[in-house]
């Protein structure tokens, strides 16, 4: 924490974490616009329902970004540059050999995904082979997640912006080569992502030269270290966890979205994409609050961890605020683009003010995520999200059946609220285990 704290620091760490998010669903859509050239619809549903199955297992791995973050913010903040390069090697063997496994099975992995999403068979046929060709880059995938930790903790943000504008903007170029210049089709669309995903992690390693700058990456005896491997185990298992609850949370809204009826689920999903945008902001900042707080726990200063935290989280506060009056205001000429079903439209808009308190209301979840994180208190994030997963599903059970869609929405403005007000609750005990640290 050497240089100093300052809003113009934060900003330099949170905007270009928004902006290299701004570009994924921009490549989703070219994706789907690049299939749909091809005049039918399974191609567009085989895309989809291959990019989702894969996607839906890589969140799970998010861990490693996290547990990678705040393990190296604290080594750089406690002036161990060798640890922190140690960490990265740690965590790109951790992301290789999860790809591997997920090479390797499969054909297990296929065959459950369509278990539990059924679709045509042609349609199904074509997500085999697209699935077949973009496992393979599973191992890059999974290791970028530590890169980007490692480039987030250590400030270089602009780096996390490059590798995303990079995999993003070569996919893209040979999504549009291979499928409408060499009329590849779906094969096309996967040979591009897989091409883009081995690619970024070679420029990522590039991008973290410093952290093997010297000997400790092939340090044997640091890197492979019991009590490092011990801690690092203990930190990811738990975000892990607490991922996998968060994950069914919002996999069961989805689930019993679809229960209400094609009019329901379409007006949620298109409100969906509004909560995506909020997260994507707003990850800007938390990730912000983990590098700057992870280094003063690194360094010690409980003063500094506190004033990090809430520096970072003023920003997203505001941010969370004025995106909230941006929906009020333009989300209904939003939905109407979105949509052209009346029904759609007015079911819509109808729930609209719930997107608008949980912007406001859910800002404490993530920058306490945040917060937690760069302290590397992810016990006490798994037990609380569990806890309020809990909540959330037993509020779903209760109320849904009488209330629809209007319990389901306000079940998930009380997981995101009880997200935040048990974290904040654990803050002080957070504050003392670094305290007694010095």
């Amino acid at each position: 924490m050497a240089e100093k704290l300052s809003d113009r620091r934060i900003l330099k760490i949170a905007v270009p974490i928004i902006l290299a998010n701004l570009s994924v669903p921009i490549l989703g859509a070219v994706d789907t616009g690049v299939v749909g050239q091809m005049g039918q619809a399974a191609p567009i549903g085989a895309v989809g329902i291959g990019a989702i199955i894969l996607a839906s297992i890589y969140w799970i791995f998010g861990f490693l970004r996290m547990g990678t973050t705040g393990l190296v913010a604290q080594a750089t903040g406690a002036g161990d540059l060798a640890e922190s390069g140690a960490i990265l090697t740690r965590g790109i063997m951790i992301g290789l050999a999860a790809g591997a496994v997920m090479v390797l099975g499969q054909a297990l992995i296929i065959w459950a995904a369509f278990r539990i999403a059924p679709a045509s068979a042609e349609v199904e046929a074509l997500a085999r082979d697209y699935l077949a060709i973009r496992i393979w880059g599973a191992p890059a995938t999974i290791a970028l997640y530590a890169v980007n930790g490692w480039l987030i903790a250590t400030e270089r943000t602009r780096g996390v912006l490059v590798l995303q504008l990079w995999m993003n903007g070569l996919n893209i170029a040979l999504d549009l080569w291979f499928v409408l210049g060499l009329g590849w089709g779906v094969q096309g669309v996967a040979i591009a992502t897989l091409i883009s995903e081995i690619s970024a992690l070679a420029l990522g390693l590039y991008l973290c030269r410093a952290a093997f700058a010297g000997a400790q990456w092939r340090d044997r005896a640091r890197v492979f270290d019991r009590a490092r491997l011990q801690r690092m185990w203990v930190v990811n298992s738990d975000i892990m966890a607490r991922t996998i609850a968060l994950q069914a949370a919002m996999t069961g809204f989805l689930f019993v979205s679809a229960g209400f009826g094609d009019v329901e689920l379409a007006a949620n999903q298109i409100l969906w994409q509004f909560l995506m945008i909020t997260a994507y902001a707003l990850d800007g900042f938390a990730f912000a609050a983990e590098a700057l707080v992870g280094q003063a726990v690194g360094a010690k200063s409980v003063m500094l961890m506190r004033h990090a935290g809430l520096r970072a989280s003023v920003w997203a506060v505001a941010g969370s605020v004025i995106m909230a009056a941006v929906f009020w205001a333009a989300g209904p000429f939003v939905i109407d683009l979105m949509a052209t079903d009346t029904q759609v439209r007015e079911v819509a808009r109808a729930f609209l003010p719930f997107i608008v308190v949980l912007c406001v209301l859910g800002v404490g979840a993530y920058m306490l995520d945040g917060i937690f994180i760069g302290a590397t208190g992810t016990r006490e994030m798994r037990n609380t999200v569990i806890l309020a997963v809990a909540i959330y599903a037993a509020l779903i059970w209760v109320f849904v059946p009488q209330y629809g869609n209007t319990a389901l929405w306000s079940a998930l403005i009380v997981l995101n609220l009880l997200r935040g007000v048990f974290l904040g609750a654990f803050y002080p005990r957070l504050e003392r285990r670094v305290a007694a640290a010095l």
